[in-house]
Formats: C-alpha cells, structure tokens, sequence
C-alpha cells in the first residue's frame, strides 16, 4: 500500500514538474512581461515546493534584487552579490562555505559562464521524516530558475536592442538634418574675389561642428565656424538654434562685437550654462578689401597672402559664446587685402590630430600647404589626403570641419 502510495506520489510531483514546467514555457513565449514570470516562479517554489523564502540577485547595468518572498524588506540590503556571491559557480549549502544568516541554499545562474542570477533560499519547511523538498527537487528547482532568468535576460535584451535600433534610427535622422545645417559647396560663393570651399568629416552621428558662409550684400559676404562643447543630440539641437540665429542677425552692417553679445544671451538662455561655444566670424567687403573678424575662444585661423608670403594666425579675442553671462572686451579686428590671400577655419578635430613626433600639429600642416599660389581647394585636399582625412588616420577621433576661402580683391 505504501509502495503504491509513493509511486502515486511520484507520478503526481513529476506531472507538477511537467506542468509546471509547460506553464513558464508558455508563458514566456507569450511575451508576459517579467512581474508576471517573477509571480508564477515565487508561486511554484514557495505554495507548491513547500520554500518558505526566496531571494533572487539579477545582473543587468548592475547587481539588484528582483524578487524578495518572504524575506525581510530589507533583507536584500545587506547582501553585497560583488564580495559575498560572485565566488560561487556551484549550489552552496549553509555551513558549507555560504555564512549568510537566514540562507539556506544558493543556486548560481550562469550563461556562457557569466553570471546572471543567484537565488537564495532559506526556511525551508521539512517534510518530518526523509530528505528536504529542496533537496529532493533541487535539479527542478535550478532547471526552472536558469530557464526564467535566461528568459528575462532575453527579455531584457531584446527591449535594449529595440531601443538601441530606435536611437540608432534617431540619429541617423538628426544626423541627416544636422547635414542640411551644413551648407553644401555649390551654394558657396565662387564669384572670382572671394572663393568658398567647405570640407566636413562628422566622426560621430552627430556632434557640435558647424561653418557657414553668407552673401550680405553685392560686396560683402560673411563667413563663420563654430563648435559646441560636447557631443551628441544636445550639441547638435543647440548648434542648430545657434545656426537659425545666426543667420537672422549676421547682416551687411551689423556690428560684430554687438552679433557676439546677442548671439551669447541666446546660448545663456539656451544653455544654462551647461554648453559653450567655440566661435570666429568675418564679413570681406571685395571692393574696399576690408576683412573685419571677432574670434570668440576659437582655434585661429590661418591667413596667408600670397604675394608678401606673410601668415597671420588669427587668435581669439575674447572667450567663447556662452561661458560668461557678459563677454568683457569684445575686440573687432581688421585686416586690409590688397593681394590675393588664402584663409582656413577649422575645428580642433583636425589641430588635435597627432603627428609622426607625437604632438599635436595644431596649424603646422595647414601652414605647410597653404604657402603657394594654388587654389586653396587644392591645398586643403591635398593636405587631407596627406593626413589621411577622413578614413585612413587612427588617431582621428573628432569631427574635422575646414572652411577655406580664396580672397581677391
């Protein structure tokens, strides 16, 4: 009579087992969201395992309980997983190196030999005379849990990658309207005294560089480059309003150093404080052959005329747009051109490239192709090519952005 007795027994606990195991096949297969799996889980151990305490440390970022039934609210907070449960890769038994008052058992999850979950038990309720029901079911109960904390995992997998592809798309979005900031060289000036040419390298999706060129007026044109503090979506929403304003209040006649204190209480408001930015401006006039400029914290210029071979390193002349609430001593600079001279603007993704001697080459190599009566175009080109520019240099690690311009009067 016992012997049918325990062979009923057995067979009912190994239809539980199948069913139970069917039920969290299932349900992860139908997508229940992790609170749902955790419920059905504790339920298994605890109501019908006969576990009186569960405690389950997840890795995802980092360490953190996601599920505590019948432990102490606070249980889990005097747990380090780093010190106490990383040294384990097999199921520990109290007294039996695992000193963690009120566990009974720990069962490691691993995937691929990293470690993703541990579950703690303890109080477990015994069944008078024989063996514990933990250590009875003990390969059941590590089954289920590997099987529901790899599928959280998944879970939690899958919801990043979603994420990452949705970002990926935004940026490729922000990164295709923030070129459109970024003029393309046919819509430059190339009217015989002053020649345009952009070369812009984004080394990140998006980022905080920008150069511009506007025609004032029958003589005068304007041209700009810039670059945010940081990287990323913030850098390029705030470059892009630094833009629209920009071109709203650069005119024929306006006043530099009043263009940069405007444009400053724009980025303050904007800002808080938390971004600057690097900026120089000048407007050429082609029949006096006055070039004004303002350098706001910018890295300087190169300008070089052709005739007397003089280079002039335009440096800045207060600090960036955005670091101060009020910029103390704006000074417009003014150069006269009565022979052909070449300029570059640039960002300090190129100046910060190292060199063959390990230093920075800041303006060397613009100087050293500049000094020539050639096209500036073709300088800078050859100048890139020489550098590696954009995808044969390892050291480029930040966006490279060139504005150079022929001036003639």
């Amino acid at each position: 009579m016992n012997e049918k007795k325990a062979s009923i027994d057995r067979l009912r606990i190994s239809k539980f087992k199948l069913d139970a195991l069917l039920d969290i096949t299932l349900s992860i297969n139908a997508n229940l969201p992790t609170e749902v799996l955790l419920s059905k889980y504790e339920s298994i151990l605890r109501n019908n395992l006969g576990i009186g305490k569960i405690l389950v440390f997840k890795h995802s970022t980092r360490w953190e309980c996601i599920l505590n039934g019948g432990f102490p609210g606070d249980f889990d907070k005097g747990i380090d997983v780093e010190s106490q449960l990383l040294k384990f890769t097999e199921i520990a038994f109290r007294n039996e190196d695992l000193e963690i008052e009120g566990v009974d058992i720990l069962i490691p999850v691993y995937n691929n030999y990293v470690p993703l979950a541990f579950i703690l038990i303890g109080d477990i309720e015994e069944e008078g005379e024989g063996m514990s029901p933990v250590i009875k079911h003990l390969n059941f109960i590590q089954t289920i849990s590997s099987i529901i904390i790899v599928a959280i995992e998944n879970m939690r997998l899958s919801r990043e990658s979603l994420r990452q592809e949705a970002l990926k798309k935004e940026l490729e979005l922000a990164a295709r309207m923030q070129q459109k900031l970024i003029p393309d060289n046919h819509t430059l000036p190339r009217d015989g005294k002053i020649i345009v040419n952009g070369f812009y390298f984004p080394h990140y999706e998006v980022g905080g560089d920008y150069y511009d060129c506007l025609k004032l007026s029958d003589t005068k044109t304007g041209f700009c480059i810039a670059d945010v503090s940081g990287k990323g979506i913030s850098a390029a929403i705030l470059m892009s309003n630094f833009q629209a304003a920009l071109r709203a209040l650069f005119t024929c006649d306006v006043d530099l150093p009043a263009l940069i204190r405007k444009l400053n209480d724009l980025i303050n408001a904007n800002a808080a404080g938390e971004k600057f930015i690097t900026f120089f401006v000048a407007r050429y006039d082609s029949i006096t052959g006055f070039l004004e400029y303002v350098n706001a914290g910018h890295n300087p210029p190169v300008f070089y005329n052709t005739v007397t071979g003089q280079i002039i390193h335009l440096h800045s002349l207060c600090v960036g747009i955005g670091m101060l609430d009020e910029i103390p001593g704006i000074e417009q600079k003014v150069l006269k051109i009565d022979d052909y001279s070449k300029i570059v603007l640039y960002t300090d993704g190129l100046s910060d490239l190292k060199g063959e001697d390990g230093k920075e080459i800041l303006t060397r190599e613009i100087v050293k192709y500049l000094t020539n009566n050639d096209p500036v175009e073709d300088n800078i080109i050859k100048m890139l090519r020489k550098l590696g520019i954009p995808d044969e240099n390892p050291g480029l690690f930040d966006d490279v952005s060139i504005l150079a311009a022929d001036l003639r009067r």
